[in-house]
């Protein structure tokens, strides 16, 4: 266990902190953790949960958790912009906003339609808001140049997928002619499939491939390419 967790301490350092993301991971993870934790306790009030506490109220009227999470943005956004924090005041404002933007776009369709639809289906359009936020935060926490390597590395398999089967293609085709196999050896250079599996299949008598055959073995091909079979 200790060697794993020492493994992933080293991939934190080298991939997030030396690369100087830490913030941005700190923001992407506290705004996955407050969307999950807020989303779960939206349904344990409704499902009535006895231990859970309720609904916010001041004065009667509800306070929608997107209110916190707007003052927490807000809160967030003015320390960031007028004392630009350093380390650890500026994880902590990573933190913070993340919070605030969890909070916030859980409610994204009371922003849209100004109505509580939390459970209506207009409510499907704030699930939607954090999976686009979600993807481009992501995207810019693993950075451009990480996709443009991860699509050098695609492209670099693909090629050395084409250029191996087009070398079994080529053996197929070869071993069709040999066992007699014209047609589909013509075949097997347009459809590389066709000549891969005439060439595990029996060559016609009296090709030169044939020639190996004895025994069951020949019987079973000339059965097979026998004109009056």
């Amino acid at each position: 266990m200790e060697p794993a967790l020492a493994s992933l301490g080293s991939l934190y350092e080298r991939s997030i902190v030396e690369s100087g993301k830490e913030p941005e991971f700190l923001f992407f993870v506290s705004f996955l953790v407050s969307f999950g934790f807020i989303r779960s306790s939206a349904h344990m009030i409704r499902a009535q949960v006895r231990w859970w506490p309720g609904n916010v109220e001041v004065g009667g009227t509800h306070v929608h958790h997107l209110v916190w999470g707007i003052l927490l943005l807000l809160t967030c956004g003015y320390v960031a912009v007028s004392f630009q924090p350093e380390s650890p005041g500026a994880e902590l404002v990573a933190i913070g906003f993340g919070i605030g933007t969890g909070l916030a776009l859980d409610e994204f369709a009371l922003w849209l339609t100004l109505r509580d639809v939390y459970w209506e289906q207009e409510g499907r359009r704030s699930i939607d808001a954090v999976i686009v936020v979600a993807a481009v935060a992501g995207l810019m926490l693993i950075g451009f140049r990480a996709w443009i390597d991860l699509a050098d590395g695609v492209r670099s398999e693909v090629f050395h997928l084409v250029g191996w089967t087009t070398l079994v293609t080529m053996i197929s085709v070869a071993v069709n002619l040999l066992k007699g196999k014209y047609g589909v050896a013509a075949a097997g250079l347009v459809i590389g499939p066709v000549a891969w599996v005439g060439a595990l299949r029996l060559a016609r008598p009296g090709s030169p491939w044939s020639r190996r055959y004895s025994g069951e073995r020949r019987a079973r091909a000339e059965a097979r390419f026998d004109p009056g079979g």
